[in-house]
């Protein structure tokens, strides 16, 4: 098992979800390493602002890997007085590792291919190398940039990404669950259960905190 390659998925996790939690503990039995790193965003500056805050979110992604030893949870963007640029955290990684420790990021196909509209975008495969999660069936349509950037740093060759500390990009097609954060609150503001997409210590905090509109639970509980 490669204990000294550093790997992680950022997102806002509002909330997090068994999709994400499939996707992260797939990835870190792929690689062979030992954990893999959830790290919630605090002010994502591509996206719309999460409904929750940092720190409930933060809580959420906690209870959510509490039970499960290969995934773990990582605060720095939430208590961070930065917004959540990644390559700012990828230079925090760099400064706690240096600069020969592996370090992959986890981005969806759909992340991936808006890397141009990210702040010094260029600069990220300099830092890390990108894992790529492809649902079956997906059609790769690339912009110019993107296509280059791909045709430069693609490989498939697993011990080039656990060996050097930046520089590759690596696809990997997974089981797709088709679960959404959006789905799921929008079941809770109707009044349904979203039980069974997401962890029942996360279900129980949502209700617990009345998050996401919760008013009542109609399981009769």
């Amino acid at each position: 098992m490669s204990e000294s390659v550093k790997v992680f998925m950022g997102g806002t996790f509002d909330p997090i979800h068994n999709g994400h939690l499939r996707t992260a503990l797939e990835i870190q039995q792929w690689l062979g390493v030992k954990q893999v790193t959830l790290m919630p965003s605090k002010t994502p500056v591509h996206r719309k602002s999460p409904e929750r805050s940092g720190q409930q979110r933060l809580d959420m992604v906690r209870l959510a890997v509490a039970d499960e030893q290969a995934l773990v949870a990582d605060e720095r963007e939430v208590i961070s007085a930065d917004d959540s640029y990644t390559v700012l955290t990828l230079e925090s990684f760099r400064r706690e590792l240096g600069l020969q420790i592996p370090i992959c990021m986890i981005l969806g196909m759909d992340a991936y291919l808006s890397l141009p509209q990210w702040d010094r975008w260029l600069e990220l495969l300099t830092l890390c190398h990108i894992v790529v999660v492809k649902r079956p069936g997906w059609i790769y349509e690339p912009c110019e940039q993107m296509q280059r950037i791909s045709d430069e740093h693609e490989t498939d060759d697993l011990d080039i990404v656990l060996q050097k500390p930046a520089g590759h990009v690596i696809f990997r097609e997974l089981t797709p669950l088709g679960i959404s954060a959006t789905q799921i609150r929008e079941l809770i503001r109707d009044g349904r259960s979203p039980r069974y997409l997401l962890p029942d210590a996360v279900w129980d905090y949502i209700k617990q905190n009345r998050l996401y509109n919760f008013e009542q639970l109609n399981e009769g509980k």
